[in-house]
């Protein structure tokens, strides 16, 4: 058996640490006291918050997610007040969703609870404030390249709204 190549070695262990990453991240939150939101809530609204409103046909592709799982989850923030739909004449006919003042709210509030996990992982790194930038903007780094790799910036998905019309049967339920 050949033994693994630096390289591999080098993924193998970013793999490993990057799931750790996302273990200790999520359990630093602690249980979901005092959180509100599911996490496809607390996702959605995170992405929506950040531009002009998106259809469902631009959630689903950012978050790499089938029409229809975004459309029941778009539906129930919409029966609970989260986001709300705009019809948009300009967009080929499809309907846009944004957050409501309720959705940002809420959201602001289970941020606050994460932000304090993050805070206590930082803490017991030991880090200082410049090595905790120097951590964010490598995140920062990783994830755009992602995001260019996966082609999920805001530009595209605006692109993909343009090509491509929404059909009816990809709309949410009436909030009603």
């Amino acid at each position: 058996m050949t033994p693994p190549s630096e390289q591999d070695a080098r993924l193998h262990e970013l793999e490993r640490e990057l799931t750790l990453l996302s273990r200790h991240f999520i359990a630093s939150r602690g249980p979901r006291i005092g959180q509100s939101l599911d996490r496809s809530a607390y996702v959605l609204l995170t992405r929506m918050e950040t531009g002009e409103p998106l259809t469902l046909k631009e959630l689903a592709h950012t978050f790499q997610a089938d029409v229809s799982t975004i459309h029941r989850q778009v539906g129930t923030m919409l029966r609970h007040g989260l986001v709300e739909r705009i019809d948009a004449a300009t967009r080929a006919g499809a309907r846009t969703f944004r957050p409501t003042p309720l959705g940002l709210e809420r959201l602001e509030a289970d941020r606050a609870i994460s932000r304090a996990g993050a805070a206590r992982l930082i803490e017991a790194a030991g880090w200082s404030d410049a090595r905790t930038q120097e951590f964010l903007t490598l995140m920062v780094e990783f994830n755009h390249g992602i995001e260019r790799l996966e082609e999920l910036s805001r530009d595209h998905a605006a692109e993909l709204s343009r090509d491509h019309a929404a059909r009816p049967a990809d709309e949410p339920p009436d909030a009603q």
